[in-house]
């Protein structure tokens, strides 16, 4: 009975303290002058944005996990939030077969000590696993968003370059038109340049960096030479997007391929179960 009671305590003590971060990390939470100030006058070479304060225990648990940087870059997640992600997830697989257990054994069901505990360890690694994968999944599909919205951007600043406006304000301009969290990140890469008073190229070419999508460091390649040589580039900026296009339909009709080519398996299984069914009344005469 005491072995019970002790499971009861530690089921019940885990779903607390995963409730209790849950909850602290929902409740939206006053912003700090001076972490705000720091933001805002990082030292070159540091961009790789400072960890949420609050998540300071959690920096030697997200170095030991080695995230996918990139891919939370994009995502603007820092890796501190990856860690508490996952073990929030591994949390809730280890109680749910403890209270699981405990519930039976309030209607007089009592299982081995090893089923919940084994239980407990393999679905919080299956959870631990769903929550990376959600992550990986969630990149892909905003990776393919950036890459389609930069085809737009190359547009918008060719037009801007068009209508006799100079290059970083063609960038500038070109950003504020659209809405979107892709046309939020690159607006405030430009307003990061202007503070800092770094070249808007330059910096779209480390955000390009951080989260992976070469095709925005090819805006800044080209409008690099525009600023500093002075060329008439809105040609080489409309043949890039055009490019970027064909490039992404290619993608896309290749994935749709793979997903057809993964269609033909359970299409042919479904041949053979109808031939079966035609088939059989003349095997059941014999």
């Amino acid at each position: 009975m005491n072995l019970h009671l002790t499971l009861a305590v530690v089921a019940g003590a885990t779903l607390g303290l995963g409730v209790f971060l849950v909850v602290r990390e929902l409740v939206p939470a006053t912003p700090a002058l001076g972490p705000a100030l720091r933001r805002l006058h990082q030292p070159p070479g540091s961009r790789t944005g400072p960890a949420d304060r609050r998540l300071d225990w959690l920096t030697g648990m997200a170095r030991w996990l080695r995230p996918p940087h990139r891919q939370l870059a994009l995502l603007d997640r820092t890796p501190e939030q990856y860690a508490l992600s996952l073990l929030l997830s591994a949390l809730i697989g280890l109680s749910a077969p403890a209270l699981l257990g405990v519930t039976l054994l309030t209607v007089g069901v009592s299982l081995p000590l090893a089923v919940p505990v084994l239980g407990s360890l393999g679905l919080a690694l299956l959870c631990a696993l769903v929550a990376h994968r959600s992550v990986l999944t969630r990149a892909d599909a905003a990776r393919d968003e950036f890459r389609q919205a930069v085809c737009t951007y190359l547009d918008l600043v060719a037009l801007q370059l068009s209508a006799a406006h100079g290059p970083v304000q063609s960038l500038e301009r070109a950003a504020a038109i659209c809405e979107g969290w892709v046309f939020d990140r690159i607006s405030e890469a430009l307003r990061m340049a202007q503070m800092q008073m770094h070249s808007p190229w330059d910096e779209l070419r480390d955000l390009a960096d951080r989260i992976g999508i070469p095709e925005l460091g090819d805006v800044g390649a080209i409008m690099r030479s525009s600023g500093s040589e002075g060329a008439q580039v809105h040609e080489t900026l409309r043949s890039r997007a055009d490019s970027l296009r064909d490039q992404i339909r290619t993608d896309n009709l290749a994935r749709a391929e793979g997903v057809t080519s993964r269609l033909d398996i359970p299409g042919a299984l479904l041949v053979f179960v109808l031939l079966g069914f035609a088939i059989y009344p003349f095997l059941a005469r014999l």
